[in-house]
């Protein structure tokens, strides 16, 4: 065969392997825009992922099926088929004489509503969002600020452990912090207590590559557990879906949740100061419903006996230990899609006086952008705290693409100087705060399993303020003049970082 024949052969082959290349683009193509119009999301999040499906060949597929499907029909989740078996099981032991029955009557009895006028609209529109979860009364409740408050009193609380502990968190560092966690966990373990852990797969990445876990997996009484929605065999793709709550109890009687993490940087050290950052420590009604949280996701996790779980001791008898009443919001893709965003909303557009929020990540919905403005362009004093730098640099930038329409529109932007501000918090008219694991950002608001509370409390709301009003004092006001002075080239980075937010 002469070099014209061999050069026609392969030119036949090229134009074939083009051709089954173009085709195969095409066809994860329209697979994908076919798959964004049967499941209607946000517009602009559906254009984006048709240009990233066309412009991409191949990638753009696999980044869809990464990262494109977290907003499935609840009915398909294997996480709500979990919730509502619980649910069933839960109620069929809330029956007299049943394992369940006192916590059934005291969720009726301890039930509140808030005398303060803005806190009573707003828990009446949230009620009925909320059903799962009413206002109960009687609860203490504890703000401890970065790990350094935090953390002993965590451990002394296990330390205290007779029956059980239950914790969840999204990071447990392979570090001096999550080292001693675990020996302690152990430790009462070995002493007879029932200790379940519940760790996100992706959060607590470097612990499971540094075989933190894997450590414990012979301690008597200690089940250890990863978060993940990703299954690749029940061809489940989404490990978009994380959990980020932050949940300990013990004994059923003591609760703490907020946004620590449980990792060194929490912790003051030599020369370097700890995370800021917001916990609570919870006694009273109120701590059944964080551990029923915890058990709900336990269940879905490892499928242990709903019998085993749903248990007297897991909800023992709790009497009234203070004046706050408290209702759990829970967020999560799945079964409490819009709880959290809607009490967020239900908050800012209720707001008379003043509205205080304190966040890490602030990449809002635009519900939330418009509540924040509607409320200012009212006469609220709207005040919102963010960190001067941001640990994840791209999620700052993005934020600050948001400031000139807030700003225009009358809501004061601060930008608090390190160390880095992990806190969340909002304020309404010192009637009612929110407290909790979720950030004012897409990832939380529509990704994130999380638990906030909301919480009616004057002594609780006055020591919050006096922190978030210390936050203010180590800010720096954006200024809107000098703001849009700002370079071209810092322009260009945050509109092009919060270009990303719809696939968050």
């Amino acid at each position: 065969m002469n070099v014209l024949a061999y050069e026609a052969v392969g030119e036949t082959a090229f134009w074939q392997m083009l051709s089954l290349s173009s085709i195969l683009h095409l066809a994860a193509f329209v697979w994908v825009a076919q798959h964004l119009i049967r499941h209607r999301r946000d517009p602009v999040s559906m254009m984006l992922w048709i240009m990233v499906a066309w412009t991409l060949p191949f990638f753009g597929f696999v980044l869809y099926l990464t990262f494109g499907i977290n907003r499935v029909a609840a009915k398909s989740w294997k996480k709500e088929s979990a919730n509502r078996r619980f649910l069933d099981e839960r109620t069929s032991r809330e029956a007299a004489e049943l394992p369940l029955s006192y916590w059934h009557s005291i969720r009726a009895a301890v039930a509140h509503e808030p005398a303060a006028p803005v806190a009573r609209a707003i828990d009446r529109v949230v009620a009925a969002e909320v059903t799962d979860h009413p206002l109960l009364g009687g609860n203490r409740i504890d703000l401890l600020i970065d790990g350094d408050e935090a953390f002993p009193r965590m451990m002394a609380a296990i330390e205290s452990a007779r029956n059980h502990i239950h914790l969840q968190s999204f990071i447990i560092g392979n570090d001096v912090v999550g080292k001693a966690l675990m020996d302690r966990l152990a430790a009462k373990a070995r002493e007879g207590v029932r200790v379940r852990v519940l760790y996100d797969r992706f959060g607590s990445t470097f612990a499971v590559l540094g075989g933190l876990f894997y450590r414990y997996r012979n301690v008597p009484n200690l089940h250890i557990a990863g978060w993940s929605m990703a299954r690749l065999f029940k061809k489940q793709f989404p490990v978009n879906l994380r959990n980020h709550r932050k949940v300990l109890i013990v004994d059923g009687v003591t609760g703490f949740t907020g946004g620590i993490n449980l990792q060194a940087k929490n912790i003051t050290r030599e020369k370097q100061s700890p995370i800021r950052d917001y916990h609570v420590a919870l006694a009273g009604p109120i701590v059944s419903e964080l551990q029923y949280t915890f058990l709900r996701d336990w269940y879905y996790i490892t499928d242990e006996d709903p019998d085993h779980l749903l248990c007297a001791e897991h909800f023992p008898r709790l009497e009234p230990q203070g004046s706050a009443a408290i209702r759990m919001i829970n967020g999560g893709p799945a079964t409490e899609l819009d709880e959290i965003c809607d009490t967020l909303f239900a908050c800012l557009v209720s707001a008379q006086k003043q509205i205080l929020a304190v966040t890490p990540y602030f990449i809002p919905t635009s519900d939330i952008i418009r509540g924040l403005r509607h409320a200012a362009l009212r006469g609220v004093d709207v005040r919102v705290v963010v960190p001067q730098k941001n640990n994840h640099v791209y999620a700052g930038w993005a934020g600050r693409a948001y400031y000139d329409e807030l700003l225009e529109s009358g809501v004061r932007v601060y930008e608090r100087r390190p160390p880095f501000m992990h806190a969340k918090g909002l304020l309404i008219d010192d009637e009612v705060a929110m407290i909790g694991t979720a950030n004012l950002d897409v990832r939380s608001l529509k990704l994130n399993y999380e638990t906030n509370l909301l919480v009616y409390d004057d002594g609780f709301i006055n020591r919050l303020k006096a922190v978030m009003l210390d936050e203010l004092a180590r800010s720096h006001e954006i200024d809107l003049n000098l703001w849009r002075q700002r370079p071209l080239g810092q322009r260009m980075k945050e509109n092009a970082s919060s270009m990303l937010t719809p696939i968050l």
